[in-house]
């Protein structure tokens, strides 16, 4: 039996790609999605979106993570992203 937290990351993946469909077409919608509790940011809050691609695409990230609001984010996005794999 699914626990309620999968059920309901089922029901929100099923609402974002139905507002996808409705709003961009069927060419748009998402094979897969990870939600997290947080993402890389700087200081100044900008989101960090070549930590982001690199976690996508399985590569090891090479830019420089201490200078995040919270560098242990990195961390736990790989470990989600990786469990789902």
């Amino acid at each position: 039996m699914k626990s309620d937290k999968s059920t309901d990351e089922e029901a929100e993946k099923k609402a974002i790609n139905a507002i996808i469909k409705k709003d961009i077409g069927n060419i748009a919608l998402c094979d897969d999605m990870v939600f997290v509790s947080g993402l890389p940011k700087t200081r100044s809050g900008k989101i960090m979106r070549r930590i982001l691609r690199a976690i996508a695409k399985g590569e090891a990230i090479t830019q420089d993570i201490s200078t995040l609001e919270d560098p242990s984010v990195v961390a736990r996005i790989e470990a989600q992203c990786l469990s789902r794999k």
